[in-house]
């Protein structure tokens, strides 16, 4: 991580901070979900960096990134990552996203195809309408204001208790990052999201779906969505749940380096 590039990028009007591993390699972007930040890859960009470039952007009201006051909605935060690639003049990357950066991913596949060589979604945040009025009328906003006048030290030992078999090293980066995420940026949550099947229907790149046994994605819903999008793969990983990057990181990395190799130009 020593020589990893820590930048910002002016685009749809905010500076978006990227850390990029770098390299004159394939370039693969990574996205976090709520309340992480692009550090939270980590893991799988040490995975990745020996063959691509990896950039993973804060999202706003994320990590390094401004804070806008307004402008949380999944189209904003497409149009930061469209950006983003525009102005670092990168070549056809691949994009991957996670949770909130899954759907996000989806959107940028959906309406600018053109600018990808290929997209991998791991457990995106697909919910029916009725799970994000759910998840839109939980505490999860109010436990996050909680957290935020917590010290460094106690999210940490927090995190230790409910994820013990984590490294030490991931417990601080996810913590930080958390400390970092504003309140503007639960304005994500208000619905409507995009219509995901809409989205994947409309995308026509080499595209990979990863979810655990556990998460948001179940098989049902993968298998539904291979029929809307004929060149979508999908791969379950057992014993993970939500967070399947962390639940199963070796499993994890696996999976995306074998769909990258088979898409390298």
């Amino acid at each position: 991580m020593t020589n990893w590039i820590s930048a910002v990028c002016e685009t749809n009007n905010i500076n978006l901070h990227y850390t990029r591993t770098g390299g004159n390699k394939p370039p693969v972007i990574l996205l976090h979900g709520l309340m992480t930040s692009g550090l939270c890859w980590t893991g799988l960009a040490r995975a990745l960096e020996d063959d691509y470039d990896v950039i993973m952007p804060d999202a706003r009201g994320h990590g390094k990134s401004d804070v806008p006051a307004y402008g949380y909605q999944y189209e904003d935060h497409a149009n930061d990552i469209a950006g983003l690639i525009t102005a670092l003049k990168l070549p056809s990357p691949v994009l991957l996203g996670h949770s909130m950066g899954g759907m996000i991913a989806a959107v940028v596949a959906s309406r600018k195809p053109d600018l990808l060589r290929g997209l991998v979604l791991a457990d995106p945040s697909f919910l029916s309408p009725e799970v994000q009025r759910e998840v839109r009328d939980s505490d999860v906003a109010d436990q996050h204001r909680k957290v935020l006048n917590m010290s460094l030290e106690e999210v940490v030992a927090s995190a230790r208790v409910r994820h013990p078999n984590r490294p030490p090293e991931m417990l601080e980066i996810f913590s930080r990052a958390r400390l970092q995420t504003s309140m503007a940026a639960f304005d994500v949550l208000t619905p409507p999201n995009p219509d995901y099947k809409q989205l994947v229907s409309k995308i026509d790149i080499p595209s990979l779906l990863v979810f655990g046994d556990g998460g948001v994605v179940t098989a049902v819903v993968a298998e539904e969505l291979k029929g809307l999008h004929p060149r979508l793969q999908t791969e379950e990983i057992k014993d993970a749940g939500h967070s399947l990057h962390m639940d199963q990181p070796e499993r994890f990395a696996a999976v995306v380096k074998k769909f990258l190799g088979s898409i390298s130009s």
